[in-house]
């Protein structure tokens, strides 16, 4: 499966508040799922001493699956497109990489 078709099959559930219309519903859903991905994984580094079981990488694959639905809409509500983002970021990691400036911080590196 594309960006691009994911992002058309995702918007077939999208039933929220104002959907259409409303980037706000989506960018607190990703918030919400992201710090999801971040509390299992925490709970590997305290309770498993950092080793991914099969269970703990299922777990994170469904949680996954909802961050990237949130992306999918937001873009959707803003009429951006996954394949363009996706292709846009690795043209900016690229250019990062060929100045030598990939780690480090700030956006405009």
């Amino acid at each position: 499966m594309d960006f691009q078709a994911y992002q058309q099959q995702s918007r077939s559930t999208a039933r929220y508040p104002g959907a259409g219309a409303n980037p706000i519903y989506p960018t607190l859903g990703l918030s919400g799922e992201a710090g999801e991905v971040a509390d299992k994984v925490k709970k590997v580094l305290r309770d498993q001493g950092g080793v991914f079981s099969a269970e703990a990488v299922a777990s994170l694959k469904l949680e996954l699956g909802d961050v990237l639905w949130y992306v999918a809409q937001l873009a959707t509500e803003l009429g951006l497109d996954l394949d363009q983002i996706a292709l846009a970021n690795l043209d900016k990691l690229a250019s990062r990489d060929a100045r030598n400036v990939i780690s480090g911080s700030g956006d405009n590196r």
